[in-house]
C-alpha cells in the first residue's frame, strides 16, 4: 500500500477538510481527493462521509485509523532504522504525551543520552496517554515516559525525575479560599492528579482553559488573572521574577516520572543500560 494514500488520509481526518489537508500536505485539493478516493478503491470501503461543510468519518473510516497511524510510525521507524551509519549504530524510539515533552529537564535529559551513547539515533513522537502502554507492547515504541507507570506483565519501569505541582496565581497574597474569585486554568496531568484536585472544594468551578500543555498554560497565566496547579520546574522562573505567585496554603502534589519499556526485545539491553537521570 501506498503510504502517501494513508498519510493523506490521516490529515483529512485530523482537518475534516479536503482544503486545509492539502495545505498542510502542499498538494493540490483535487489531488487529496484522489488520493481518498484511490484509497477507498483499495479497500473497497467509504472512510468519509461527505456533506456540504462536514466530513466525517464513518465507522470503516474510525477502525482504519489507529492502523494508519501505527503503520506510518513503523515505516518511519524502518526507514531511519536502514539509514544508520558506522557512526550511528543505534536507534530507539521514544513515546510521551506533549506534556511531558514541555517538561523543564527533558531536554537536558536527552542530552545526557547523547552524552552517555554518542553513537544512538533517537526518534521522537507525540502520543495519548491512554495509547502508551498498546505502543509499547506492539512495540512501535521502544520507551515511553509517563507519570503513571500502567501494571502490564512484561513491562519494565524506571524513575526518572521527582517533581511537584503546586498551585499559582497571577496575584500576589492569596490564600487558596481566595482564588475562588479568580478563573481557573485546569492543566490535565493524568488521572491521580484529577483525583487530588477534586478534593479541593476552592478549585470545583468549570475551568477557563483545559489544556494539556504547560506551555499554553503558563502563558495564560502570564497574561490573564488566573489559579493552576502547574510543574513547580516550570514556575519556579517566573516565581523568583515575581510573574507567578505561589499559594503557600495549597498542598503541593508529588509527582514522579518514569521511562517504561518492553523487557523481552531486543532492544532491552540497550535501555537497561541507560542510566539517566533528570535533576
Amino acid at each position: 500500500m501506498d503510504t502517501e494514500l494513508l498519510r493523506t488520509f490521516i490529515e483529512v481526518s485530523k482537518t475534516r477538510h479536503f482544503g486545509r489537508a492539502s495545505e498542510n500536505l502542499y498538494l493540490t485539493q483535487s489531488a487529496v481527493s484522489f488520493r481518498i478516493r484511490q484509497l477507498e478503491n483499495q479497500l473497497g470501503i467509504s472512510l468519509f462521509t461527505r456533506q456540504r461543510g462536514n466530513i466525517q468519518l464513518t465507522a470503516a473510516g474510525e477502525r482504519l485509523q489507529p492502523y494508519a497511524e501505527s503503520i506510518l510510525q513503523a515505516w518511519g521507524r524502518a526507514k531511519q532504522d536502514v539509514a544508520l551509519t558506522d557512526s550511528y549504530e543505534e536507534q530507539l524510539t521514544l513515546g510521551a504525551t506533549s506534556a511531558c515533552w514541555e517538561l523543564s529537564g527533558i531536554s537536558d535529559w536527552l542530552n545526557n543520552i547523547y552524552e552517555q551513547m554518542p553513537h544512538l539515533v533517537l526518534r521522537l513522537e507525540s502520543i495519548d496517554r491512554q495509547s502508551l502502554a498498546r505502543t509499547l507492547v506492539e512495540k512501535r515504541f521502544d520507551i515511553a515516559l509517563t507519570s503513571e507507570p500502567p501494571k502490564i506483565e512484561g513491562l519494565k519501569s524506571r524513575q526518572i525525575m521527582d517533581y511537584e505541582l503546586v498551585l499559582v496565581a497571577s496575584k500576589p497574597d492569596l490564600s487558596l479560599e481566595d482564588t475562588n474569585v479568580l478563573p481557573l486554568v485546569y492543566l490535565d496531568w493524568g488521572t491521580r492528579f484529577a483525583m487530588e484536585h477534586a478534593k479541593i472544594p476552592a478549585l470545583q468551578r468549570t475551568p477557563v482553559l483545559h489544556t494539556h500543555s504547560p506551555r499554553l498554560a503558563i502563558n495564560h497565566l502570564l497574561t490573564h488573572d488566573s489559579v493552576a496547579y502547574m510543574p513547580s520546574v516550570m514556575v519556579e522562573p517566573y516565581i523568583e521574577e515575581g510573574k507567578l505567585f505561589p499559594i503557600t496554603d495549597a498542598d503541593a502534589l508529588p509527582q514522579q516520572l518514569f521511562m517504561i519499556w518492553q523487557d523481552e526485545t531486543e532492544k532491552s539491553e540497550l535501555i537497561n543500560s541507560l542510566d539517566v537521570q533528570i535533576v
